[in-house]
């Protein structure tokens, strides 16, 4: 499907491919995905089987700058949403600009509601709203080394940048 849908307009698409798909499990994400890295990947493909249809929430630049630090993103949304949305395990990228991707959870309604295993259960932003409609709330562990965190610590050590 490989769609990037803007957020405002992300239920009525939803709802369309409800309407015309009965019984789609829906899987939601987020997340900045500032350097896609092989963790990423897994992560998706992993968030990805666990329904019909991924749709993945993307922190903003603005977003990202307030939750990381003035000097983040170094992909600007644009070029992540591209990115991401080429995945084969990614079928739909929406962008918000809240700090916390409730409003898109709730415009949704997902199936499930994956996060990476830096989470605990009760930390999950949208958990409550999801398993109050019956929707399922889970974590998927991190491949060990394998983090944006890791991979600009490599690059400074190893480069000095």
């Amino acid at each position: 499907m490989n769609n990037i849908i803007p957020m405002n307009e992300i239920d009525f698409f939803i709802d369309d491919i409800r309407r015309t798909n009965n019984g789609i499990k829906l899987v939601f994400t987020n997340g900045i995905f500032d350097i896609l890295h092989r963790g990423h990947v897994a992560y998706l493909e992993k968030a990805k089987a666990m329904g019909d249809l991924l749709i993945l929430g993307l922190n903003s630049d603005e977003s990202a700058r307030r939750l990381k630090g003035k000097n983040r993103p170094y992909v600007g949304q644009d070029d992540r949403a591209f990115i991401l949305s080429r995945l084969e395990s990614v079928d739909i990228v929406s962008i918000f600009d809240d700090d916390t991707p409730n409003t898109l959870i709730e415009n949704i309604k997902p199936d499930v509601l994956v996060k990476g295993g830096d989470y605990n259960l009760d930390e999950i932003v949208g958990r409550d709203f999801v398993e109050k409609y019956g929707g399922k709330v889970c974590t998927i562990p991190f491949i060990k080394d394998k983090s944006t965190t890791s991979l600009i610590d490599k690059i400074k050590n190893e480069y000095g940048v």
